[in-house]
């Protein structure tokens, strides 16, 4: 596609009338309206002629419905994808009477190899934005296809441009779900993840474009250019997509989020930020999913903000719907949960914070009909009407290869099959729960979006912070943010500390080995190449879907908190880890983020309880447990003088300043080993001794250390990673030689290399069961040969084994045996060692810690490889955390 797009000028008429196949035996029917006698469906008679009522322009997309057995894709979590045969229609008036305009046509000519989606309309009326692609050879690879990018249609001048005027630009990534920001800059979702790349080049990885959590698609993630299409840069970094931006009435961005991370329960909710990318946190919806029709699991979709400062949503499954849902209004200026309020109402309302805007009787299920119809789009008009365009589509059955109506007794029926859906565009009175036809439906065709260009309220700009006037400018140089929790005890707004924080933060009343967290752990994602960039093999992940690197440590103070510094621009997580290293809160569902020179602040964690699910990612939800400092100008109670805090400082805050102020802010700097220092407890006044300072360092290890660059034990920077691959990082412990000799240096007091043991061949070469059914020994693994056989007897569920001393064989050890054929039906069976959901319970540390068995196995590993395999447990037990360490297919 050439640059000379820009001055594409007006086409003729639409050369593409009577696309599409109709269904035989098919008319239309308007909701609430007199039909004709019969199964027949027909054309209502109860409606006027011209129920236009808005003087203002529409625009919409129009599309053929494939023929069968084609369908079109309707996965919310695919954004890729695409549905030919469409094009960007306008009416100068939102009448039936008033004629239609084909805008893209100029285009996409009389071919139906383009797909058009995602409109938006200026705040002044006058241009509307929207995401094209084409033209599509639907045989190609999808490498080979052109990109989703955006363009945009100017009414005023009738000039069509795609917005990213060089085609070296336009296909670096997908560009879709564009919106206009107050300042004219646009916002849209794009796979060219621009500063993602930059740093995998900073971790010495090629650049390209990470998969989603899924691995289907590159993920979408938000991005903001100039209105020209320069200055392209990406301002957030989930995993998943990130999608349907809009801009909230105080001028902040909102969006769609596709929340994935560790695994977890996938889900998309709505999230808010600045349109620098900072301030991000989750706006509405993580916990208010299963709250559709009979329970049923929504996402909320194409959130749209309604005059009154509400938000309009799309509620409809992942797919299955075919591109409808219901329309929901959620009050997420007060509520972050459907029954869960702000801090200022908590205890007063309840809720909910959802209510539907229409009165049909939408009913989402999967493969069933809804009586009320689906709605694929919704556009509030903001004119003071209560008003809003829809694409709708009504409630049809197919019955002895008829289209027919849905009355009672035939939804009664349990096997009601659906007919295609019959989208068209409608103005809906959401007070008096009325639709009026603006665009009729047409059978084989479908008119999925909808945006009105009249004037609204420009929301006020948010400008860019400024390096060194608005954020820290050194912090911006490093590419680094701050991470602040008040307090780690503080779960949910309590104070859940034992007995609470004020006791453990006073030296007089607790040591350091009474209190229950003493690290913060910062987890990073690994981005994830498709084929054609690294085409390694999927063994390569091991016990969990997902790969995942270690940023570094930093202490928990004695009141819980914690001020650090994390890498920019990356997927962060933490964990709160004990001081074994081992994780003792559940993981995040989620991933944080920190812009370059940003300050995030929290108050604590999050308790998961399944009968108390609460969100905790937004702020002014909790009052804060840690109050801080009583005073200003005196240090904590029985701390050192020399740290005397401001009045409402965490330990955390006080200790940075101090070290800010006078050793280059070395308290905030992660580290890539574990150290401890006391450097509070006051001798005189807390009546005893300093507690004993340690550090588990990599240095200590007698195999490889897992650290990208040796530089990171003693300097760390915001590209240092801990990459834990199995092979070789984790599996040469087991042949490690741990022997102890005598005076001599001869005699042989003690071996405790794990693999004398743990191993099927005695130091004779004498057949033997692994000691506790474990063998750590080398060679590949039966299960899969990808991979070392120790890291499945360590992982997986395993067959319990015995000595056949007849044949001299290992054999599984049979539980039970079909009577009748003497086959074994059932083994005994080994549970893993390693637990890749945490270090925490694992069996591995019962032998390490409690003596569990018939040999003690404490102090068999030393404090550095006792604290590495705790924190490979703790980041999932993976066979590769780098997909460019793993072996190609």
């Amino acid at each position: 596609m050439s640059t000379q797009l820009e001055n594409i000028q007006p086409g003729a008429t639409d050369g593409r009338s009577g696309r599409g196949l109709l269904l035989a035996a098919a008319c239309v029917i308007f909701s609430g309206c007199s039909g004709g006698g019969g199964d027949d469906v027909s054309l209502g008679s109860g409606q006027g002629p011209d129920p236009a009522t808005v003087d203002f322009p529409i625009a919409y997309v129009k599309r053929s419905l494939p023929v069968a057995p084609m369908t079109l894709q309707d996965d919310s979590r695919s954004l890729r994808t695409f549905n030919v045969d469409a094009d960007l229609y306008i009416r100068d008036r939102a009448a039936p009477s008033v004629p239609e305009r084909n805008i893209t046509q100029r285009v996409t000519g009389d071919t139906d190899l383009w797909d058009v989606k995602d409109l938006e309309a200026s705040y002044d009326g006058n241009r509307v934005l929207f995401a094209m692609r084409g033209p599509i050879d639907p045989g190609a690879d999808e490498e080979d296809l052109p990109k989703w990018g955006i363009w945009e249609y100017n009414r005023v001048t009738d000039f069509l441009r795609r917005v990213i005027p060089s085609d070296t630009v336009a296909d670096a990534g997908h560009d879709v779900s564009p919106h206009y920001l107050p300042d004219g800059r646009i916002v849209f979702s794009s796979t060219r993840q621009r500063q993602s790349q930059a740093v995998l080049l900073d971790e010495g990885k090629p650049q390209f474009p990470a998969l989603d959590e899924e691995r289907d698609e590159p993920g979408f993630v938000l991005h903001v250019m100039n209105s020209d299409g320069s200055d392209i840069h990406q301002i957030s970094f989930n995993q998943s997509h990130d999608r349907d931006a809009a801009v909230l009435l105080n001028g902040q961005i909102l969006y769609t989020r596709w929340d994935r991370a560790f695994g977890a329960t996938s889900a998309q909710s709505l999230y808010r930020m600045n349109p620098d990318g900072t301030g991000l946190e989750l706006y509405y919806g993580a916990e208010s999913h299963a709250t559709g029709f009979q329970n049923q699991v929504i996402q909320f979709l194409q959130p749209r903000v309604l005059q009154n400062g509400r938000v309009a949503v799309i509620a409809r499954p992942f797919t299955g719907s075919q591109f409808g849902g219901d329309v929901l209004s959620i009050d997420a200026e007060t509520y972050v949960e459907n029954t869960q309020p702000l801090l200022p109402n908590r205890g007063v309302l309840t809720g909910p914070a959802q209510s539907r805007l229409v009165a049909n009787d939408v009913r989402i299920l999967p493969g069933a009909p809804s009586p009320g119809g689906v709605f694929s789009g919704a556009f509030p008009l903001h004119d003071g009407t209560n008003r809003m365009f829809v694409s709708w589509s009504m409630c049809r059955l197919i019955e002895n290869s008829r289209i027919v109506p849905c009355t009672e007794d035939r939804l009664d029926d349990p096997n009601a099959v659906p007919a295609p859906v019959l989208y068209g565009l409608w103005m809906y009175v959401i007070a008096a729960g009325t639709q009026l036809p603006v665009i009729a439906p047409v059978e084989g065709q479908m008119f999925a979006e909808v945006v009105t260009l009249m004037p609204r309220v420009l929301p006020p700009v948010i400008l860019d912070k400024v390096p060194g006037v608005d954020v820290d400018a050194t912090l911006v140089s490093e590419n680094v943010g701050v991470l602040d929790i008040r307090s780690v005890y503080d779960i949910d707004g309590v104070d859940q500390a034992n007995p609470n924080i004020a006791t453990l933060a006073d030296p007089a009343q607790r040591t350091a080995i009474q209190r229950p967290q003493r690290f913060l752990r910062i987890v990073k994602a690994v981005s994830i190449p498709d084929d054609d960039v690294r085409d390694f093999r999927q063994s390569a992940f091991g016990a969990s879907p997902y790969m995942r690197e270690i940023i570094g440590y930093a202490p928990v103070e004695p009141d819980g908190s914690v001020r650090v510094k994390v890498p920019a621009n990356v997927a962060l997580a933490i964990d709160v880890v004990d001081v074994n290293v081992r994780r003792t809160l559940p993981r995040h569902s989620n991933w944080l983020q920190v812009r370059p020179g940003e300050v995030v602040r929290c108050n604590g964690c999050h308790d998961p309880d399944p009968a108390n699910l609460q969100s905790h990612g937004r702020s002014n939800l909790f009052a804060a447990a840690n109050a801080g400092a009583a005073t200003t100008g005196l240090p904590f109670p029985n701390t050192d003088p020399a740290l005397f805090a401001d009045f409402g400082e965490t330990m955390a805050q006080t200790r940075a300043r101090h070290s800010c102020s006078n050793d280059n802010c070395r308290s905030i700097n992660p580290t890539a080993d574990v150290v401890y220092e006391d450097v509070w407890t006051h001798q005189p006044t807390a009546g005893r001794a300093p507690d004993a300072s340690f550090a588990y360092r990599y240095s200590s290890l007698r195999t490889p250390a897992p650290l990208s660059n040796p530089d990171c034990a003693t300097q760390w920077a915001a590209q240092c990673r801990i990459v834990i691959n199995y092979e070789t990082i984790v599996h040469p412990l087991w042949s490690t030689p741990r022997i102890t000799l005598a005076a001599d240096g001869v005699t042989v007091l003690s071996d405790n290399t794990c693999t004398r043991c743990h191993s099927t061949r005695d130091a004779a070469n004498t057949l033997r069961v692994p000691a506790g059914q474990l063998d750590l020994a080398d060679g590949p693994s039966p299960d899969n040969p990808d991979r070392f056989h120790a890291y499945h007897e360590l992982v997986f569920i395993d067959n319990e084994q015995t000595l056949n001393m007849a044949t001299n064989t290992l054999e599984d050890r049979c539980a039970q045996f079909d009577p009748v054929t003497g086959v074994c039906v059932q083994f005994f069976t080994v549970l893993p060692s390693v637990r890749s959901a945490g270090a925490l319970g694992s069996r591995f540390f019962q032998k390490m810690d409690n003596n569990v068995g018939t040999v003690n196995h404490r102090g068999f590993l030393n404090n550095a490889e006792v604290r590495l395999m705790a924190e490979w447990m703790d980041i999932g037990a993976q066979y590769y955390n780098d997909p460019f360490a793993a072996p190609l297919n």
